[in-house]
């Protein structure tokens, strides 16, 4: 018999992109690995690669739906590799940012708009309380609406970008949110200290979240399953409603 190509076409296709300069998270592996695995549990197309001259021009990134910035840290793109990756995101493609994409590409305006807030400081990792701020959202249905986790909880500068969607924050009354280090220090973020978040960016999509820190967190299937839903609405502009 034969099966058509259709039969057997993935969903949709992602670039995993791990490039670091700056700290290099013991996670990294472990995340490759989990999102391989969402590939094949979901059905989507994944290619892992850290170096941007092999995947960010034109011609590659035309292969792909979404791009996914997995634990990057510091300066990972020269000024035609952001070029690239601005076009393919204007042309409708998506963007995920997992834990350190945050605290990479500090001086690529473009790019902090995009991420929503950039990285300033954290406490040492800490059991904390998650809350819920919007569950209709892909992958936001399996969190409870308070719930214990793990991390390493980053505070955040201000928001570089009005139009920003929020879906997790974390309660600071649960932990001790102070940080000294050598060149800054930190106190928290108060009553509101985001998470995950997502907004339409200059005619692509871009999701965010915080979470990943740890390299056992990639073996949390509720965690997975809020990667996953920021994936697919990254790559697909698909919404979901819990409610």
């Amino acid at each position: 018999m034969l099966i058509s190509p259709l039969a057997s076409a993935e969903q949709f296709k992602v670039l995993l992109f791990t490039k670091t300069a700056g700290w290099h998270h013991d996670a990294v592996h472990e995340g490759v690995s989990a999102v391989q695995e969402l590939g094949r549990l979901h059905d989507f197309g994944v290619f892992w690669s850290a170096d941007p001259k092999r995947v960010m021009n034109d011609a590659e990134l035309s292969k792909y739906q979404a791009v996914i910035f997995l634990l990057t840290t510091g300066d990972v793109l020269d000024e035609a590799q952001q070029a690239a990756f601005e076009r393919f995101i204007r042309k409708g493609g998506g963007f995920v940012g997992v834990h350190s994409a945050s605290d990479t590409e500090y001086d690529w305006p473009w790019y902090t708009k995009m991420v929503g807030h950039m990285f300033k400081v954290h406490p040492a990792v800490q059991t904390a309380v998650l809350q819920v701020r919007e569950r209709n959202f892909p992958g936001m249905e399996r969190f409870a609406p308070r719930s214990l986790f793990t991390d390493e909880w980053y505070e955040f500068g201000p928001a570089t970008s009005g139009k920003l969607t929020y879906l997790l924050t974390v309660d600071e009354t649960t932990y001790k949110p102070e940080a000294k280090w050598p060149d800054r220090e930190g106190k928290g973020m108060g009553a509101f200290h985001p998470v995950s978040w997502y907004q339409p960016y200059e005619g692509g999509r871009a999701f965010y979240t915080a979470l990943g820190h740890q390299a056992a967190t990639y073996r949390d299937p509720v965690f997975l399953h809020h990667l996953y839903g920021g994936i697919y609405w990254a790559a697909t502009g698909r919404g979901f409603r819990a409610e």
